[in-house]
């Protein structure tokens, strides 16, 4: 069902004993303010050139963040920075990492391809969460300049006996042809899989999948809208032509170098939260019992809420929960049998997700947020990481936080499977895929040959 293709994809040369840790980038929407000013400080030649350009005063339709990025990638072409392979190619990668969960270092497997683009109700690529228009814009206006896709889109399938990466391996050297670590820790490894025979059976072995769309529902979502507006352009036929794709990087669901973080949420401001009524209203629904804090440091109390929610959140939903000023945390339970209430619109597999609890419970009835002010960047801030959560909250930066457990992969899997969708950052897939390993450039007039 899924059809994928090998592609001459761009690269940084290869044959050069280059720095890749000062090219590469994480997605463009993960990027702080901070690492943003370090990446352009990094290299002169580094992908955040492209994928999140500057903007400028006086910015027009004719010069802007976009026409600069499509400029500097055609310089970076000609002048040899980028080379396209001639031969169409997979591309294997390794990322080795710490979990973090007091497990020894794991590894993550994927291969980066084409994947055709299909139709919304296809049932082929399924999305898991929900997209943003304002997203969507801004990487179409992208493409459109450029004719690139810069960043892969992160998807899934399911292996459990791992026929597809042991047809790979066989086709791989010793010797990567990229070899990386990266200051957080994390090791970046790649191939060029060009093997005739491999190729085949790797894509032969895709096509009765489908997969699940982990990390880039809009760059998924404008791939799918370039490609009309190439259709109404130059046609639909021949059925491969260039833009009839999207590069992916494939992971197996069975992969154990696959780990979710939870995405906690972060509140600016709720105008008329009060600790006592609050309390009292969330023990309508929940149990509640203080997460006691300590004079230790932020590390101790980031490891009693983490141990806190995970221990209550093997049976049931919970949170943890604390706001600015106070000297505990609280963890909230749901009670049995309360899930039901979470209203008739929602089907059984999203009640059980932690997030809507969160939502429907939490943040609209007890707090009274609207549901568009719960897609409001002003208001609502994500952060996988639990001491920075707390350390946001204690400094003033936010007022309150509330602390959840991963999503399991096994409720991406059904939800999607039923065509359903989570909510915006149900799932923080760790670590991210990097942007600047290799490009897809289209060619309206190229032919993506499948074998």
């Amino acid at each position: 069902m899924a059809v994928i293709a090998p592609f001459r994809g761009l690269t940084y040369d290869l044959n050069t004993r280059q720095d890749f840790s000062s090219l590469v980038a994480p997605p463009y929407d993960v990027i702080s303010v901070e690492q943003l000013a370090a990446l352009y400080e990094a290299n002169p030649h580094n992908v955040i050139r492209l994928i999140l350009g500057k903007k400028k005063i006086g910015d027009s339709d004719w010069d802007n963040q976009y026409t600069r990025a499509a400029d500097i990638f055609k310089r970076w072409e000609t002048e040899g920075t980028l080379i396209r392979g001639t031969t169409p190619s997979l591309y294997v990668t390794s990322l080795t990492y710490d979990p973090g969960n007091g497990d020894s270092n794991c590894t993550r497997w994927g291969i980066i391809a084409l994947v055709r683009i299909e139709e919304e109700a296809s049932g082929i690529i399924l999305p898991h969460e929900r997209t943003f228009s304002a997203h969507k814009d801004d990487r179409l206006k992208l493409m459109r300049a450029c004719s690139v896709q810069f960043s892969q889109i992160f998807s899934l399938y399911e292996d459990p006996e791992n026929r597809v990466m042991e047809v790979c391996r066989k086709g791989l050297s010793d010797n990567p042809h990229v070899s990386f670590p990266l200051q957080d820790g994390t090791l970046h490894r790649m191939w060029v899989l060009q093997d005739p025979s491999v190729l085949k059976k790797v894509t032969e072995a895709f096509r009765p999948k489908i997969l699940f769309i982990a990390d880039g529902h809009h760059r998924y979502e404008t791939a799918r809208n370039y490609r009309n507006i190439m259709r109404a352009r130059h046609g639909k036929k021949p059925v491969n032509r260039s833009y009839e794709f999207a590069m992916m990087y494939l992971t197996n669901l069975d992969d154990r170098g696959l780990t979710i973080l939870p995405s906690h949420r972060l509140i600016k401001r709720s105008p008329d939260f009060r600790i006592k009524p609050f309390l009292k209203t969330m023990g309508e629904w929940f149990e509640i019992r203080k997460i006691p804090l300590t004079e230790k440091g932020l590390s101790s109390d980031a490891m009693a809420f983490r141990t806190a929610i995970s221990e209550a959140g093997k049976n049931r939903s919970a949170i943890g929960f604390f706001f600015n000023g106070a000297d505990s945390g609280y963890l909230f339970s749901l009670k049995e049998g309360i899930r039901k209430e979470m209203g008739s619109d929602l089907h059984p597999a999203l009640q059980k997700l932690d997030v809507l609890v969160l939502s429907r419970f939490i943040l609209q009835r007890a707090l009274g947020f609207r549901k568009e002010d719960l897609d409001d960047e002003e208001i609502f801030q994500y952060q996988s990481s639990v001491k920075f959560a707390l350390s946001s909250v204690k400094s003033g930066d936010f007022q309150m936080a509330f602390l959840l457990n991963p999503t399991k992969i096994g409720q991406v899997r059904k939800i999607a499977g039923l065509s359903l969708v989570m909510p915006r950052k149900s799932t923080y897939f760790y670590p991210k895929v990097l942007s600047g390993l290799v490009f897809n450039k289209i060619d309206p007039h190229e032919i993506i040959q499948t074998p």
